[in-house]
C-alpha cells in the first residue's frame, strides 16, 4: 500500500499507461481523480476501481484548458480533502510530416495539449500539494527529443523535451515546499499512439528492435515505474529525467 491514504490526480487515465497507473496506484491504496478526455473510457477505468473498492471520482475533459485542469485539483481537494501527488500523462503526437510542411494548428495543437497542459498543471497542482505539506508532480515525456527522434515528429519531439526542463524548474522551485518534480520517460509502450504495431508485424518487429530488451513494454510496466515516483520510496528524487526504455538509449544494433 505504497500510496495509502495519499490523493493523486492522474490525466489521460482513459488508456494506456494512464488506466495502467490508475489500476495500479487504485490497489496501492490511493484516493484518485482521474481525468481524460473520453468520457465512456474514463468512465469504465473508473468503474473497474470502484468494484474493487478503490476510492476514485473522475472528471472528463481536455488538459489543454486550463478551467479544466484547475477543476481536477479542486476536485481532489474536495473530495479528498488534499493532492498528494499528480501523474500528468495526457499526450499527442499530430500530423507525422516535416516541419517545413507543418501547419501552425497542428504545432499549437500538439503544444498545447503536451506542454502548455503541463504549466498549468504545475500552476494550480503546486500551490494544492503545498497546502498538503508537500507532494510529487510527475510529467510523462518520451525518449523522442531526448535519447532518439524520428522525421516528422518536430512538435512531438519538442513538446515532450520541453516537459523535462519545466520539471527541473519545478524542482529547484519548489524543493524546499517538500515537492518534487519529475519527468517519466517511457520506450515503445504497447498502447494506440505506437501505431498498429498489433496488427503489422513489420512495425511490431521494427519497434521491438529499437530496445536493448528486444521487445515493447506493457503499460503496467511504465505505471510501476510511475508508482516509484509517486509514492514515498523516491522521496530524494527530483529534478530528474527518468528513462524507462528498455535499453533503447543505448541500443545501436
Amino acid at each position: 500500500m505504497q500510496l495509502k491514504d495519499k490523493t493523486v490526480i492522474i490525466a489521460g487515465a482513459s488508456s494506456g499507461i494512464g488506466a495502467a497507473a490508475a489500476l495500479l496506484f487504485a490497489k496501492e491504496g490511493a484516493n484518485l481523480v482521474l481525468g481524460a478526455r473520453r468520457e465512456g473510457e474514463l468512465r469504465s477505468i473508473a468503474s473497474q476501481i470502484t468494484q474493487s473498492n478503490g476510492r476514485v471520482v473522475s472528471l472528463p475533459g481536455d488538459v489543454g484548458e486550463e478551467g479544466y485542469v484547475k477543476a481536477l485539483v479542486d476536485l481532489a481537494e474536495g473530495e479528498f480533502g488534499g493532492l498528494n501527488a499528480a501523474l500528468n500523462n495526457a499526450g499527442a503526437i499530430g500530423d507525422a510530416v516535416p516541419v517545413p510542411d507543418m501547419s501552425s494548428e497542428n504545432w499549437d495543437a500538439v503544444v498545447k495539449t503536451n506542454l502548455t497542459s503541463a504549466f498549468y498543471a504545475a500552476k494550480h497542482q503546486i500551490p494544492a500539494m503545498k497546502r498538503s505539506g508537500g507532494g510529487s508532480i510527475i510529467f510523462t515525456s518520451s525518449f523522442v527529443g531526448h535519447t532518439a527522434a524520428f522525421p516528422g515528429m518536430g512538435a512531438y519531439a519538442a513538446s515532450k523535451s520541453g516537459l523535462i526542463g519545466l520539471a527541473q524548474v519545478l524542482a529547484t522551485e519548489h524543493g524546499a515546499d517538500g515537492i518534487r518534480a519529475n519527468t517519466l520517460l517511457p520506450g515503445g509502450t504497447k498502447t494506440a499512439m505506437a501505431g498498429d504495431w498489433d496488427t503489422n508485424e513489420g512495425t511490431k518487429g521494427f519497434l521491438e528492435s529499437l530496445h536493448a530488451l528486444k521487445r515493447m513494454a506493457e503499460p503496467e510496466e511504465i505505471a510501476k515505474a510511475a508508482l516509484f515516483l509517486a509514492s514515498d520510496n523516491s522521496s530524494f528524487v527530483t529534478g530528474s529525467a527518468m528513462i524507462v526504455d528498455g535499453g533503447n538509449s543505448i541500443n545501436k544494433v
